[in-house]
C-alpha cells in the first residue's frame, strides 16, 4: 500500500518532469500573464509543430498545470490556477529570468469596449466580469458556465435586470467568453446580453452607428465605479 508521503513525492516528480521539458516550460511561462491562448499560438511559442504542441498540452493538462476552455471550434488554454503561477514565479526568481509581456494586436479603438455578438467585450467588459466574481454576484460552475448567486440576483434586479426571465430564454444563461483582445473572460450568454442592454439603456456606453465600437460615457465611468467598484 502506498502511503500519503510516497504518493505526494510521485505526484511532485510527475509535475516537475512536466514543467522541466523546454517546450512545455515555454508554454507555461507564456501563460503566466493570465491570458488564454490557442494551441496554434502555443505551438509557435514552444517552437514545435502543432501535433507536438498538442501532445505537450495533453501532458500539462493531465498534471493539472493548465486548463482548457472550449469556445466554438477554438480551444483556449490557460494556467490551472494561482498555485501553478506561484510555482512558476518561484522558479523564475530562482533562475533569474524575466517574463515576456503580452502585446495585443487588436485595433486601439476596439480594445477598451466593443460588442461581441450581443454582449460587451474589451478591457471594460473583462474588468466588469472580474468585479462580478469578486462581488459574489457570479459564481463559476463546471466548464465555462456561471450562475448568478442570490446576492447577485438581488443586486442585478435593483439595476433592472430580470435574472429569472433570463434563465427562461432558450440560450446559455451565463458563461465565460474568452475576450479577443484581452484573452481573459468577459460575460457571455443571456446575462452578458442583459448587461450590455442595461449599459446602453442607462447611457453608460454609446455604440458606434457603423461598427462594434463602444464608448464609455462620463455617466458610465461614474456608475461603474460606484456600483461595481471599477476603476
Amino acid at each position: 500500500m502506498v502511503n500519503v508521503e510516497e504518493h505526494a513525492e510521485v505526484a511532485a516528480a510527475g509535475i516537475a518532469a512536466a514543467i522541466g521539458e523546454p517546450a512545455r516550460t515555454r508554454i507555461l511561462y507564456c501563460l503566466m500573464d493570465g491570458r488564454a491562448r490557442t494551441s496554434t499560438e502555443l505551438a509557435l511559442v514552444a517552437e514545435v509543430s502543432p501535433s507536438t504542441a498538442s501532445s505537450h498540452l495533453n501532458r500539462l493538462f493531465a498534471e493539472r498545470l493548465i486548463k482548457v476552455l472550449v469556445q466554438g471550434k477554438h480551444h483556449y488554454y490557460s494556467l490551472h490556477g494561482p498555485a501553478v503561477a506561484r510555482v512558476l514565479e518561484g522558479l523564475s526568481v530562482l533562475a533569474g529570468g524575466r517574463l515576456s509581456t503580452f502585446v495585443p494586436s487588436t485595433p486601439n479603438r476596439l480594445r477598451n469596449a466593443r460588442t461581441c455578438y450581443d454582449h460587451m467585450a474589451g478591457t471594460v467588459a473583462v474588468a466588469l466580469h472580474d468585479r462580478l466574481i469578486d462581488l459574489d454576484w457570479l459564481t463559476p460552475l463546471a466548464g465555462s458556465a456561471y450562475d448568478v448567486t442570490a446576492k447577485g440576483a438581488k443586486a442585478l434586479g435593483a439595476l433592472g435586470i430580470d435574472v429569472d426571465a433570463a434563465r427562461l430564454l432558450r440560450r446559455r444563461f451565463a458563461y465565460a467568453c474568452v475576450d479577443w483582445s484581452e484573452r481573459r473572460p468577459h460575460v457571455g450568454g443571456a446575462v452578458g446580453a442583459a448587461l450590455l442592454e442595461l449599459a446602453l439603456r442607462k447611457r453608460w456606453v454609446r455604440q458606434d452607428d457603423d461598427g462594434r465600437e463602444l464608448s464609455v460615457t462620463i455617466v458610465g465611468t461614474r456608475e461603474m465605479r460606484t456600483r461595481f467598484g471599477m476603476n
